[in-house]
């Protein structure tokens, strides 16, 4: 389990040029252009007759599997106007669009600008199906199968990576349709973390601590977590655990979801609850980042997901 604090991360975007130095387009520029003129030299150079009309072939005197002679017909012709499309078609298009290392092309077209004009055709088409769910509250909405659906449909397309296609998460990434929030279950605190995002942090307290010091924090914790431990050992970590974990994780170590503290007196463990697990995270600690979701989903799809995700823990408590 880790130690949180709120602190909304601004989506940041990153291309080629923020890491590279500009010398490198024109290397690229340099070596395509020199290819395509040396592949064409290479053709030409081939395309002649290498004997006389009417002359039997001759053998150009290279030999392989003791009777394969090469000999020096010419190319055929239609390979080699074949060939010389493919490099005029390729001279084109790499006057046209972005190939060239600095050279844009003459067309200006990118990769970002095409993303953008296909978000915003999808916003006109599909702008009002969202929009028209974004004044109802999500605890009415969660009774709506349409909007779940869509919900659910929003959470399989941006979400499955890191939660798992059926929510329940991974080590490291939270099981969503349980009722073990880190940073409150309700339909605005799920809003609230898909919107501005959340980073996790669980400072190291192994060099505080000492080896013996998170070997009896981790039996104290484990404790707390319903696990069986050493009595005796479980004491010497309490003393601890009051000292340094207390002021995040509470005095009864159900954690603080105002500061995204988790909760250690369950059976739930993002990270593991094996002994050595708990050892490792207490030991070198650990942190976690949630991207902030606001300019990428905006508010209508985000109300949405946050329908379907409510609706999975809500249904788990029901039918627990």
């Amino acid at each position: 389990m880790t130690i949180t604090q709120v602190r909304p991360i601004a989506a940041q975007k990153m291309h080629m040029a923020d890491f590279t130095h500009p010398i490198w387009g024109w290397f690229i520029l340099a070596s395509t252009l020199i290819s395509i003129a040396a592949l064409l030299l290479f053709a030409l150079k081939n395309a002649g007759a290498k004997k006389k009309k009417g002359e039997a072939a001759k053998s150009m005197g290279h030999l392989w599997d003791e009777d394969l002679h090469e000999l020096n017909n010419p190319l055929p012709r239609w390979w080699l106007y074949l060939f010389y499309l493919t490099l005029f078609w390729g001279a084109l298009y790499l006057l046209l669009y972005p190939g060239l290392g600095i050279f844009a092309g003459y067309l200006g077209w990118s990769q970002e600008q095409q993303y953008a004009e296909e978000i915003q055709q999808a916003n006109v088409r599909y702008g009002p199906i969202y929009a028209q769910y974004a004044d109802t509250p999500v605890t009415a909405l969660i009774q709506d199968e349409q909007a779940v659906l869509i919900g659910k449909r929003l959470f399989a397309t941006y979400c499955t990576t890191c939660h798992g296609s059926d929510a329940r998460g991974a080590r490291g990434y939270p099981n969503l349709r349980d009722d073990d929030w880190s940073w409150g279950g309700m339909p605005e605190h799920i809003i609230a973390s898909i919107t501005h995002g959340r980073q996790g942090i669980m400072p190291p307290w192994g060099d505080v601590l000492g080896e013996q010091g998170v070997f009896d924090v981790a039996e104290y914790v484990r404790t707390l977590g319903g696990l069986s431990a050493d009595t005796q050992v479980a004491a010497r970590g309490k003393a601890l655990y009051h000292q340094y974990c207390q002021v995040c994780h509470g005095i009864d170590g159900r954690g603080d979801q105002a500061i995204g503290a988790p909760n250690l007196a369950d059976d739930i463990w993002l990270y593991g609850g094996s002994q050595k697990k708990i050892m490792e995270v207490i030991a070198l600690g650990k942190s976690g980042n949630m991207p902030a979701h606001k300019e990428f989903l905006g508010e209508a799809k985000i109300h949405l997901l946050a329908t379907y995700l409510y609706s999975l823990s809500a249904a788990e408590a029901a039918a627990e």
